[in-house]
């Protein structure tokens, strides 16, 4: 009996994103990406991958990245994202993204990697290289990532466009290689708007990062009030009040950062913020900033503390979402074996 051909992807659109669990998420995270995927599952269905085979790209601690990718799984829980309305799992659990990257890594040509931004500010170090083969070529595994759902759209920051590029440049050339026009979608950006880009609190013309030496420069997920109150009024900041317009913001990050932190907490225009703030200085500014802040991170930070005092609780979302994912990955995987040409029994 002759194999059908696999049809070309007429399914959903579908959204996929993750999170690395590479230590304590912090307010960008939660701006730039959990809030945000809050509101997307409302738009269409979700993926939201907790993806810790990037994680062991870089040295790992075996033993506290399980820890670490339940933490990430109770940070969506606790941020809003509802496990019946989107798929949370872990990105080891489903075998498709492996088995895709491989056969990306088969499509994707040398000089598209080699040219990822990324990867030459990570590498540009007198250790280069030690680093590992998987730090260079993840960008690959990210497209099986999101190719593996036939995700239609990926909430994307700037530093992550040239990476969905990558991924689009991929399902292009594996449909033309193996003759499956339209077989993989090509993924379209979700452009993620304001709190996109949090910056340091100490310096801002720096993203806030983890990897950040000084804890003070950054507010994470799981800080107590006190201590998101302290890091917020200890907050660098010019001895100008703060000026009634947006473009006054021009050439002052510090104030252009935490008008932009409060902004997307109230849920304000920046316009808005500075319509009431205008004109006062930080000392009136930084104590409003910092309520706000604990009253929302407050009820986030508790229940993921809830949440990490029961792991059988937690882990049984991702454990229910990893099913769910992999029913979706299997049947793409077996049309992508057959359209490259895999001996099936």
């Amino acid at each position: 009996m002759a194999e059908q051909s696999p049809v070309a992807d007429t399914g959903p659109q579908r959204v996929f994103s993750g999170v690395q669990p590479s230590g304590s998420l912090h307010l960008g995270n939660y701006l730039g990406a959990l809030v945000k995927f809050v509101a997307m599952q409302d738009q269409m269905p979700c993926i939201f991958c907790v993806v810790d085979l990037h994680a062991i790209t870089v040295p790992q601690d075996p033993k506290l990245l399980a820890a670490q990718t339940r933490e990430i799984a109770a940070a969506y829980i606790a941020s809003g994202i509802d496990p019946k309305k989107s798929i949370i799992f872990a990105q080891s659990s489903v075998l498709a993204h492996a088995e895709l990257g491989w056969i990306f890594n088969c499509v994707a040509r040398m000089g598209w990697v080699e040219r990822m931004t990324q990867f030459k500010d990570k590498s540009s170090c007198k250790d280069a290289e030690n680093i590992s083969v998987g730090l260079f070529d993840y960008p690959v595994l990210q497209a099986a990532d999101i190719l593996a759902y036939k995700a239609t759209h990926v909430p994307v920051g700037e530093d992550q466009k040239q990476h969905l590029e990558l991924s689009r440049d991929i399902a292009g050339k594996f449909n033309r290689d193996f003759n499956a026009p339209g077989f993989f979608p090509l993924p379209e950006p979700m452009y993620q708007g304001p709190g996109a880009r949090i910056m340091s609190l100490k310096d801002g013309s720096k993203k806030m990062s983890k990897s950040d030496p000084s804890d003070a420069s950054r507010i994470n997920l799981l800080d107590s009030a006190d201590d998101i109150a302290k890091k917020i009024k200890r907050a660098t900041s010019d001895s100008e009040p703060l000026p009634s317009e947006v473009k006054g913001l021009e050439g002052r990050n510090e104030a252009a950062n935490l008008v932009g932190i409060y902004s997307v907490l109230a849920g304000k225009a920046e316009a808005d913020v500075l319509a009431e703030f205008g004109g006062k200085g930080f000392g009136v500014f930084k104590p409003a900033l910092a309520d706000l802040a604990v009253a929302k991170l407050g009820p986030v930070a508790d229940t993921m503390r809830r949440l990490m005092t029961d792991p059988a609780e937690v882990d049984a979302i991702p454990r229910d979402g990893g099913e769910r994912a992999n029913a979706i990955a299997q049947p793409v995987m077996e049309d992508g074996r057959r359209v490259v040409g895999f001996w099936r029994p």
